[in-house]
């Protein structure tokens, strides 16, 4: 017996799906725009791309190694302590970025701040919550209608950080952002749920769970796909900018592209999470992946202009966060919600180590080679393995021993 409608619901959905939005409204936003700094600050600080390239890798990977941790904690002691302590992390953060003046300095505030504040801000904590109080029939809508927030957020930051950069300075401009994160404290107050009760049905223990997962070959499928979603969502999200100006573009053009991104991305997001209510989520993912690499050949292969850019931004936007509500949903429908939040934070994981990959490597060779070009082809071949890896995937609930008696 699956647990995925174990336990009722106990927070209103428009509660959860309110609070829960605007929360991954800020959190995603504000990272989404960390690319506009690259060159400010380097051109600032005098190092070079790879320093900064670095320090945001590294921020990808602290954030998929505390997702887990954070995903246990909010399955066991609920979601608001964990976003309390993610919005404190996220506003001393960019507060400790912006006065960071050595790489190592940088590292750790950019890269481990900010990373394990991603990881207890973003969607593993607040997808857990969904779980636990959205009915399964919906599920996949409201994960959808989250990601979708947290999109929106994208087409938001981006302009307003942009400005706050043009008119404070790069430096000024994260303090703000600091005392922005900020608001994520009251709105967590509304996902502070009622005293857990065990869930109905089989109850596992974190280890039993794990084990589980793990041998369970869909669920390294999953993993494996999402390794391929964070290469190449963070290497375009930081790398594009830096890109469109080695080729003659203005700022304006990289900061309506990511701005074309978040707000296309709030369709594409949308769109994934209601289909995934009547399609094989599978599939879902498959054409994503396909459909990023034909993308990806499409951009480079014709004349770069600022409209190319912004066919190219809004085609990805729609493809973007897409991964998210579908590969939840299925983790929720495999395995049941008890611990969704954690095993969502290990695929995630694998999403970050893919995101490390995508923003090191895009200045590691930009560096050696003084292009772009073989990260892209990079991004292209590994679309294809994740379409193709996505297509096994079971998504019916695992096959458990009745409970005893």
């Amino acid at each position: 017996m699956s647990t995925s409608a174990a336990t009722p619901p106990r927070l209103s959905m428009t509660q959860v799906l309110l609070c829960g939005a605007a929360i991954v409204t800020l959190s995603m936003g504000i990272r989404h725009g960390f690319g506009l700094w690259l060159q400010p600050i380097t051109m600032d600080r005098g190092w070079s791309r790879e320093t900064f390239a670095f320090a945001l890798a590294v921020q990808n990977l602290a954030w998929g190694v505390a997702g887990p941790f954070a995903g246990a904690l909010a399955d066991r002691f609920g979601a608001f302590r964990v976003l309390i302590a993610g919005a404190l992390l996220y506003a001393g953060g960019l507060v400790l970025m912006g006065l960071a003046t050595s790489g190592l300095a940088f590292t750790g505030s950019a890269g481990l701040l900010l990373g394990m504040a991603q990881a207890g801000t973003t969607y593993a904590v607040i997808y857990g919550v969904i779980g636990r109080n959205v009915a399964p029939k919906k599920r996949s809508w409201a994960m959808g209608v989250a990601a979708a927030a947290g999109s929106f957020g994208q087409f938001l930051m981006v302009p307003v950080e942009n400005w706050l950069i043009g008119s404070f300075g790069w430096q000024q401009a994260l303090f703000i952002l600091g005392c922005l994160a900020l608001a994520i404290v009251p709105l967590a107050a509304g996902l502070k749920e009622p005293a857990h009760v065990k869930p109905t049905g089989i109850s596992q223990s974190i280890g039993q769970a794990l084990t589980e997962a793990f041998a369970y070959p869909s669920f390294r499928w999953l993993m494996a796909g999402y390794f391929v979603c964070g290469f190449q969502v963070v290497f375009i999200g930081v790398h594009m900018p830096s890109y469109l100006k080695d080729h003659g573009l203005t700022p304006n053009v990289a900061t309506t592209a990511l701005a074309l991104i978040g707000l296309f991305n709030v369709i594409g997001t949308y769109a994934a999470g209601s289909l995934g209510q009547r399609l094989p989520k599978r599939y879902i993912l498959s054409s994503i992946y396909a459909l990023r690499s034909v993308a990806i050949v499409v951009f480079l292969s014709v004349p770069l202009t600022p409209w190319s850019v912004y066919i190219f931004s809004s085609v990805m936007g729609v493809l973007w966060l897409s991964t998210v509500p579908p590969t939840n949903a299925v983790i929720a429908q495999i395995f049941g919600v008890q611990y969704l939040s954690m095993l969502g934070g290990f695929v995630f994981l694998s999403h970050q180590v893919g995101s490390f990959l995508g923003v090191w490597l895009g200045g590691k060779l930009y560096d050696s080679t003084g292009s772009y070009d073989v990260v892209w082809w990079i991004a292209v071949a590994l679309g294809i393995f994740a379409a193709i890896a996505n297509l096994p995937v079971k998504e019916s609930a695992i096959a458990r021993p009745a409970p005893a008696g």
